[in-house]
């Protein structure tokens, strides 16, 4: 080969290595916040991709976007279960499988169940109790036009950690309660994880279960998951891992859904209104959103008798980490 060509394929080789080697952002970028809140997403989707920055720490992205021209991820880290939203440009990402990640704690938590006959209609299913101590608190926001029962939450110990299921037509329809609630995030008087509870809850008064909530026909379970997300991110809140049934109803191909979108599905063994009382490690259930004025009640009052399991931990710590896939029938 002569020489001129050879140092010509030489030089095309060291120009194609170097735009398709990984580059990460400068430092500066990388470290500061990213500011999705208020912007416009677009291409939101479901992704699966293993992840590492310059540091070395590793992730999993769940979702790929786009705000304000730059590329973003929402992120998991697979063993503390914690989310964030990155630049995308900070990581380097290669595209995963559940079997390649089946050693980590987040997908053991989204694990499928095994052997059992799995019925119908599903009541409860999915992470019903926690592991440990204490107690797991969390709250449904489901669309109500009553506004947020506040004084429940400022009732709370300062710094509490619960897990609010909010869904998006909550969001839309209660403006400043949903910016109190992020104020009280953000100056750290509730520890708040952002829990997906669909986009528009549906309910019809009567039906059976199998007919009602996501399985109203015609409900299309992606854009109830993914609309709510874009929603809290652009509305300046990061979505957990978690995502919550309305009525705590499903069956086994919205299950599947969840899984392949990688959320960990919560269900709860003590909804307080309609029991069973909370046990160390239980998931308790109330709805602060001015619709169940009986379970707020109920837990003041086991709260002042001393009977609620405490203390009261994050959510990310329930999954353990070879959690199965359990459901309960709420009495």
């Amino acid at each position: 080969m002569p020489k001129k060509l050879a140092a010509l394929l030489f030089a095309v080789t060291a120009i194609v290595s170097i735009r398709t080697a990984p580059v990460f952002a400068q430092e500066g970028l990388c470290s500061a916040p990213v500011a999705a809140e208020g912007a416009v997403l677009k291409d939101y989707r479901p992704i699966f991709q293993r992840c590492a920055n310059e540091a070395g720490a590793k992730r999993l992205a769940i979702r790929s976007m786009k705000a304000n021209g730059a590329a973003l991820l929402f992120m998991v880290d697979p063993e503390s279960l914690s989310t964030r939203i990155e630049r995308a440009e900070c990581w380097r990402c290669a595209d995963a499988s559940d079997a390649e990640e089946s050693g980590t704690r987040f997908i053991a938590a989204l694990r499928k169940p095994a052997g059992d006959t799995i019925p119908k209609v599903l009541e409860n299913a999915g992470l019903i109790h926690g592991e440990g101590g204490g107690s797991f608190l969390t709250g449904d926001l489901c669309p109500s036009r009553k506004p947020l029962d506040r004084g429940f939450f400022e009732a709370l110990e300062p710094r509490t950690p619960i897990a609010l299921a909010v869904s998006g037509l909550w969001i839309q329809r209660h403006g400043p309660d949903w910016e109190w609630l992020k104020r009280k995030a953000e100056s750290g008087a509730l520890a708040i994880s952002w829990v997906n509870h669909s986009f528009r809850h549906p309910y019809v008064r009567g039906r059976p279960d199998g007919q009602t909530y996501l399985l109203t026909p015609g409900v299309d379970i992606g854009r109830e998951i993914l609309e709510t997300e874009k929603l809290m991110i652009s509305g300046g809140a990061t979505p957990s891992a978690f995502f919550r049934f309305p009525g705590l109803v499903s069956d086994e191909a919205l299950m599947e859904k969840l899984r392949e979108r990688h959320l960990i599905v919560l269900g709860s063994d003590s909804w307080l209104a309609l029991g069973p009382p909370p046990r160390p490690g239980s998931i308790v259930l109330v709805h602060p959103n001015g619709n169940e004025e009986a379970g707020l009640k109920i837990f003041n009052r086991l709260v002042a008798q001393g009977k609620m399991p405490k203390p009261f931990r994050p959510i990310v710590e329930a999954p353990a980490k070879n959690d199965i896939f359990t459901q309960t029938k709420m009495p």
